[in-house]
């Protein structure tokens, strides 16, 4: 028996050795001159005629050798696939976050999708905006977002002032000049709104997608250790395929 952990590991090699020899069969089969083979014998119509050595070039590629060649490569990997797919539909694991099953029975194909969106989600949720920590923020119902208390400050504005400088006296006018200062004219009321999380909330948040990470990371482990039987499909498929030629 075999772990489909040991499938998966081995069907990544034997693709890619597979494919590099079926690439070679299927360019030496292509070089059309290796297929052909001749023999060629002289012989003089005079007795005493030039007698000249037989040629002869021998066939170095049949078809019907490449053929099988091709079957044998083909059958290990076509096994070897069938081995890990049928496993992939056996195959399934709970999935359990603090101390709860949130997911029972999930085949590794599912729980292999999960990894990778949760991947995505980890980071669209460590990215969520946060509050501004400067501010205190209340949520509003009315805005459907988080709020300030009102905040009140004063709007000035300048207005001119006549300043004397020197009185007047008898023998001069009055020094005058013209300042100006800064008079309140009203107050503003200001209210922040924010559509942002709490900075608390967006690492609670973060939290449980880390932990439903390692609770599908462990799934995905654990159905990866179940025991699988080996299929051979590969004998039957090429058995129809190229079985029973008659090349006589």
């Amino acid at each position: 028996m075999t772990k489909l952990n040991q499938i998966v590991a081995i069907e990544k090699d034997t693709k890619k050795n597979v494919y590099a020899d079926l690439t070679a069969a299927h360019h030496a089969l292509q070089q059309v001159k290796l297929l052909f083979g001749i023999s060629r014998t002289y012989q003089p119509m005079a007795e005493d005629g030039v007698r000249l050595p037989s040629e002869s070039t021998l066939v170095q590629i049949r078809t019907k050798e490449a053929i099988e060649q091709t079957s044998s490569i083909l059958t290990r990997l076509f096994d070897v696939t069938a081995t890990k797919d049928w496993a992939n539909c056996e195959a399934k694991a709970d999935v359990i976050v603090d101390g709860k099953k949130l997911l029972e029975s999930v085949p590794i194909t599912y729980l292999l999708f999960l990894e990778k969106q949760l991947t995505d989600l980890h980071t669209f949720v460590k990215k969520l905006p946060v509050l501004d920590p400067a501010e205190s923020w209340v949520w509003d119902d009315a805005s459907n977002c988080f709020k300030t208390n009102s905040k009140q400050t004063i709007k000035t504005a300048k207005k001119p002032f006549p300043f004397v400088k020197a009185p007047a006296t008898k023998e001069h006018p009055a020094q005058v000049e013209v300042v100006h200062q800064d008079v309140p004219e009203g107050t503003w009321s200001e209210v922040k709104f924010s559509g942002a999380f709490p900075a608390t909330l967006v690492k609670e948040l973060t939290e449980r997608v880390e932990k439903l990470q390692a609770g599908v990371k462990f799934a995905r482990e654990e159905a990866n250790s179940c025991t699988v039987s080996d299929r051979h499909v590969g004998k039957s498929v090429f058995e129809y395929l190229f079985g029973n030629i008659q090349l006589g």
